[in-house]
């Protein structure tokens, strides 16, 4: 994926993080992850799972997802930029094993 913004919805709809690049981010552009296997799974900064991209706009964290090992640690990815405000996603069904992530330290959850 190149450099764009691709917005990370709850359940809900509501806007939760954003992935640039490899990289995840919480709403105030705090890193909290990264994708290191080449598919939808995030890695934690310590490189423990924190949860899938499903639909291409929500972040769920699975209780049915295998351990896939340590994935080692990324460079530093700096400060991405505020990434603008995407609005409301709307309502969407998680999928079967999976529930919305409550990211810390994000005050309004």
């Amino acid at each position: 994926m190149p450099d764009s913004v691709q917005y990370l919805f709850d359940s809900s709809g509501r806007w939760i993080a954003f992935r640039k690049g490899n990289y995840v981010y919480d709403r105030r552009a705090k890193w909290i992850g990264w994708l290191p296997w080449g598919d939808d799974d995030v890695a934690d900064r310590k490189g423990r799972y924190l949860g899938t991209i499903v639909d291409g706009n929500r972040l769920y964290r699975s209780s049915l997802h295998r351990y896939r090992g340590y994935p080692g640690y990324p460079d530093y990815p700096g400060y991405p930029g505020y990434p603008g405000y995407p609005g409301f996603a709307g309502y969407s069904t998680k999928p079967i094993g999976m529930d919305d992530i409550n990211l810390e330290g994000d005050g309004d959850q």
